[in-house]
């Protein structure tokens, strides 16, 4: 009775996750055409922090010169690169007129955490009033800032996210970064995002925030973050703190990205945000891993035991088979939605297993360890941080 009352719980939560993917997949909005031609559109500062990134600056910086909007600057900011980044941006600089414009970033203070620093940097160098902070991963449909504008006007923000293409190449790339919307998508009602004004409804994907500058400025830019490794949620909170409207649109016809290139890179960067994503909390993390593993992974133990048994009771057969067959359910729609391989999909157990061992992994390099290690700097753990307040 105790195991079917636990599968009945199980089953019935897999179920909520999968009501609140339909009202998101409805909520989650494409961005609107853009037929606004006049020339008196706001001015829009498009900020680009970038520090080692070599292999992708130029083709994100061309394609950000590409734009069909008549009215923008492009800014990118050199922190403190190791390899040909600001050689690469000074040719682009050179060739490009004067929309583009390199700066080299200030030495990285004490109490600032690099991306952080950078953007504050940019915030205060944007004479626009629109500030588009986006990676220097990116790459830009030409019409991606007019349709942008015309979406953040549209729906009264004074910040506005997008869900990129999330471009994967390897085996773990294809594991892991598909559990980036299957979060999103399933336990975070978007509605709320957008109507609530309680901070603790909120999303931001930092490849693509785009700020009314008022808001910016009002919050403190990014100064109200300088410590928080995972800065774009918590820019986010700032902005529902200060009274402003987000809206969170699918960028995925607009805007792509490749988030990591090597397994290691995969480990590292989901190291480094997800302790600190749960506001460095112990037993938020455990209470992730102890849940992950009861919704995605043990049903798949308790079909096994009862195809060895023979037992195909509802317990141990009926009501696995059904959560397992709706967690692939919400993973094959988020696939369809955010153009994710679908065969991976079925690998939704091994993806949650992978999820689990980084997070283990996230607690202990940053609880234990010298903390997690992202393009040459260490993110050490002080007690309660930036991502613990509010």
């Amino acid at each position: 009775m105790l195991l079917l009352s636990y599968q009945v719980i199980v089953l019935l939560s897999l179920l909520v996750f999968t009501g609140i993917l339909l009202f998101n997949l409805a909520e989650l909005h494409s961005l609107p055409d853009s037929s606004d031609d006049s020339g008196d559109r706001p001015f829009v500062s498009v900020l680009v922090p970038a520090r080692n990134e070599e292999h992708v600056i130029e083709a994100c910086v061309l394609s950000l010169l590409a734009q069909d909007y008549p009215r923008y600057e492009v800014v990118v900011l050199d922190d403190s690169s190791e390899d040909r980044t600001l050689e690469i941006l000074r040719r682009l600089e050179a060739s490009s007129g004067s929309r583009l414009r390199i700066v080299q970033g200030e030495p990285l203070p004490e109490g600032w955490h690099g991306k952080a620093w950078a953007c504050r940097q940019l915030g205060d160098l944007g004479s626009g009033e629109l500030l588009l902070f986006t990676d220097a991963d990116t790459l830009h449909k030409p019409a991606v800032i007019s349709r942008s504008v015309a979406a953040l006007y549209a729906s009264k923000a004074d910040m506005l996210t997008l869900t990129p293409y999330q471009e994967m190449g390897g085996f773990l790339e294809k594991l892991v970064i598909p559990l980036v919307y299957f979060i999103l998508m399933c336990y975070l009602p978007l509605r709320f995002v957008r109507t609530s004004p309680k901070s603790v409804f909120c999303s931001a994907i930092g490849q693509f925030m785009l700020f009314r500058r008022e808001i910016y400025r009002n919050i403190g830019g990014h100064h109200a973050v300088k410590t928080a490794i995972v800065e774009d949620v918590w820019l986010c909170r700032e902005v529902k703190k200060a009274g402003g409207r987000v809206a969170v649109y699918n960028g995925v016809d607009a805007l792509s990205c490749r988030m990591y290139r090597s397994p290691g890179e995969i480990i590292r960067g989901f190291s480094k945000n997800l302790f600190a994503g749960l506001g460095y909390r112990s037993l938020g993390l455990f209470a992730l891993v102890v849940l992950t593993l009861a919704f995605h992974v043990l049903p798949y133990g308790f079909l096994s035991a009862a195809l060895l048994l023979g037992d195909f009771s509802a317990s141990l057969f009926f009501l696995p088979l059904l959560q397992i067959a709706t967690a692939l359910l919400c993973r094959l729609l988020i696939a369809g939605r955010f153009h994710q391989p679908a065969g991976f999909a079925l690998l939704h157990a091994l993806s949650q297993l992978a999820l689990v061992a980084i997070a283990l992994n996230s607690f202990a390099i940053t609880r234990f360890g010298k903390g997690p290690q992202w393009k040459g700097r260490h993110y050490k753990f002080a007690g309660r941080r930036k991502e613990d307040n509010g």
